[in-house]
């Protein structure tokens, strides 16, 4: 995030977008192939089109398998993906005479929902990949190539009530005007009588929805794709540069604004009660600062999106927050009751007879004049993306009101779009969420062997992750390799020494700024050392103190906050990362094994205190982990060794194998599923508890 962005500009341009077609790239591939290369161009440009917004067809001449004929097949971007990074499995594949025989079903606009049905009998060669809703909007038209694109420029002037009229200005009879239709099989008719009747045409706007457009080969259709963003784009940013956009500025951007932010976050998080937790996004980009700052706010935040694209991720309209308020838990809580009881009272308002029962009513958006924008959603990503199409829609309202004024979608329209049945058929067929889906997990310790593994558990059950170490260069491997395998949105990493309450106090803020707030905190940070007891310095005796019991304080004192919000979430975990030698005498160790000990006794005093308010706190006592180990890589090793009168450190893993009672290594991996268990649901009522996971150690028994 850019905490210092400057608001000196009196608009944010439309960027324009560039022409990237490379003819030495095109010039030897398949039709087929032509079509994956300009759906990939266009959808990885967001001046031309959002994520997973936008779809693109070709007409294609191919062999039937059935009867070895050649036939029209039309290729179109299938239901869900993303056109700028798809493959070829990303298409539909139907056939084309089919298609257009599906007419004699269609009776009128009632039928766009049955329209559907039909089309997976339309499949050709047996492709798996679901056609979307869009599909008869290509298969309708003549044309051999077609783009339907949603970038802001264009939307700016579908959802203004002057856009009708820049349309002609610009394009003349090139670019017709179709006033607003849910997408769907009347849709494609209408799309299709319009070029029947106007010939000359090249495309038309889409009020409130995006352009159509088509040509007669791969590399026109994405030259005039382009083009047409281009121009729009072009003339938006003349008519912003003649004075402030919104109205102009009311409220500053404040230089704490992150600050606050982390504060507020964890505070609406626990307040959005629903069947799952929400992770948040947090982002005070200039385009969302310009807005939330403006005259015009509060009135063209109340009228919603304009976009389905935007509208589906984004709710009926964004929850707003007065930021002298910010503070005040009882304002809070009250402004996401009021903003429930609004959703609550659209639903009744627009319901159908056959509409599914209502969705959570909690706000995805949540504005603040001069700190930024917050988002809430059920993953990382959701929540990421539907900021992200929120800025869309800011955008859109910017050029919107520079032409004219802003039009939203019309509620019933907008309510039969969020609760389309279509659209909750494709809802009940998605996989049910992994464990940990909607929780937030801190590893400290977060590089060593432990900490990295406990982290790929939570996070291959779906958690977001913040590890902490004070290892800056370990920590960040760790966070890229982590990312690499389970997606940048879910994992983030904070330099943090556990000793400095400083550090801690901003690790804790961070893990809240990045996603929301806190469910489980996992304190692993740790050093070993081994000496007799009269080699044994106040230095090294502090030292153990310091991180294996005042670190462990220090980042539960800071975590508690954020743990207790959760209470009406069903609770929150914390597990320490103890010891053998927290139970069992250890030789040479004094200083480590009485820090240890202080450590679990101290999460068995905060079970007690925690249990009011949800927090279970519970204890994982391992023993001899040394593979992938940072702290048995240096001194301690060898100090052990040497405490068991072992001559090399190379033979210690095989002497404490030997030792345990069922003869086996314990590794990381070992650890992570004890702490993975006492932060799942499935140790639900488990507090104050101890899992030994040492291969079996008599001395150490807890009973």
């Amino acid at each position: 995030m850019n905490m210092h962005a400057s608001l000196a500009e009196a608009a944010i341009p439309f960027a324009i977008p560039v022409n990237r077609w490379d003819e030495q790239v095109a010039s030897s591939m398949t039709e087929a192939e032509l079509l994956l290369y300009r759906s990939n161009l266009l959808g990885a440009d967001l001046t031309v089109t959002n994520f997973g917004g936008g779809n693109t067809s070709a007409k294609v001449t191919e062999q039937d398998p059935l009867t070895g004929h050649p036939v029209e097949v039309l290729w179109v971007k299938g239901s869900g993906g993303d056109i700028g990074s798809m493959g070829m499995d990303g298409f539909a594949t139907l056939y084309q005479e089919k298609l257009l025989a599906l007419e004699s079903h269609y009776e009128g606009e009632d039928d766009d929902d049955k329209m559907v049905g039909f089309l997976p009998h339309c499949t050709f060669n047996l492709n798996g990949r679901a056609a979307s809703i869009d599909t008869p909007l290509h298969s309708l038209l003549p044309y051999k190539h077609i783009d339907h694109v949603h970038p802001d420029a264009i939307i700016a002037l579908a959802a203004s009530s002057g856009g009708e009229a820049v349309t002609k200005e610009l394009w003349g009879d090139e670019i017709g005007w179709l006033p607003w239709k849910r997408p769907g099989f009347t849709l494609g008719v209408q799309i299709r009588d319009f070029a029947r009747a106007n010939p000359q045409a090249k495309g038309a706007m889409l009020a409130g929805h995006g352009i159509i457009c088509w040509a007669d080969s791969a590399k026109e259709c994405y030259d005039q794709t382009v083009r047409l963003i281009a121009e729009a784009a072009d003339y938006l940013n003349s008519k912003l540069a003649d004075g402030p956009a919104f109205g102009g500025a009311k409220v500053a951007a404040r230089e704490d604004r992150a600050e606050v932010a982390a504060k507020l976050m964890p505070r609406l998080r626990a307040l959005m009660v629903g069947d799952r937790r929400k992770v948040g996004h947090f982002s005070d980009d200039m385009a969302t600062l310009e807005f939330v700052g403006s005259v015009d706010f509060e009135r063209l935040a109340a009228l919603g999106t304009s976009c389905p694209d935007h509208f589906l991720r984004t709710k009926i309209a964004p929850l707003t927050l007065d930021p002298a308020r910010v503070d005040d838990d009882t304002y809070l809580g009250q402004s996401i009751a009021d903003y429930r009881e609004m959703y609550a009272a659209y639903y009744e308002r627009c319901k159908r007879h056959n509409s599914p029962a209502m969705r959570d009513a909690n706000p995805v958006v949540v504005l603040v004049p001069g700190v930024g924008r917050m988002t809430f959603a059920k993953d990382k990503a959701t929540a990421r993306i539907a900021g992200e199409f929120y800025l869309n829609a800011i955008n859109v309202m910017r050029g919107a009101e520079a032409i004219g004024d802003y039009i939203a979608l019309d509620e019933q329209e907008a309510f039969d779009i969020e609760y389309w049945l279509l659209e909750e058929a494709k809802l009940q067929r998605m996989p049910a969420p992994k464990e940990m889906v909607g929780k937030i997990a801190m590893v400290t310790g977060g590089a060593g062997g432990i900490g990295a593994a406990v982290a790929v558990r939570m996070l291959r059950e779906g958690a977001c992750v913040m590890l902490a170490d004070r290892d800056e260069q370990a920590v960040e491997q760790v966070h890229a390799d982590l990312a690499k395998t389970f997606g940048s949105d879910v994992v983030r990493s904070v330099t943090c020494d556990v000793t400095d309450e400083v550090q801690v106090a901003r690790a804790l803020a961070a893990c809240s700024l990045e996603f929301g707030g806190l469910d489980v905190l996992v304190a692993n940070a740790g050093i070993a050392s081994s000496a007799p007891i009269e080699e044994t310095s106040i230095e090294l005796w502090n030292k153990n103190f310091d991180v294996l019991a005042q670190g462990y304080f220090l980042t539960a004192k800071f975590a508690w906050p954020l743990l207790k919000g959760m209470a009406g979430q069903g609770g929150s975990s914390v597990i320490f990362i103890g010891s053998k030698n927290a139970v069992a005498a250890a030789k040479n160790a004094s200083a480590y094994a009485s820090a240890k000990a202080a450590a679990n006794h101290l999460a068995r005093c905060l079970a007690l205190e925690g249990a009011d308010d949800g927090i279970r706190v519970n204890i994982v006592n391992p023993d001899a982990v040394i593979k992938g180990s940072r702290i048995w890589d240096g001194d301690w090793r060898q100090e052990r060794a040497g405490a068991h009168g072992i001559d090399s450190g190379e033979e210690l893993e095989e002497h404490y194998r030997q030792r345990s009672m069922l003869k086996r290594s314990v590794l990381p991996q070992d650890i992570a599923e004890a702490a993975y268990w006492f932060a799942s649901d499935a140790s639900a009522k488990s507090t104050g508890n101890m899992i030994n996971v040492d291969a079996g150690n008599a001395q150490a028994f807890t009973r």
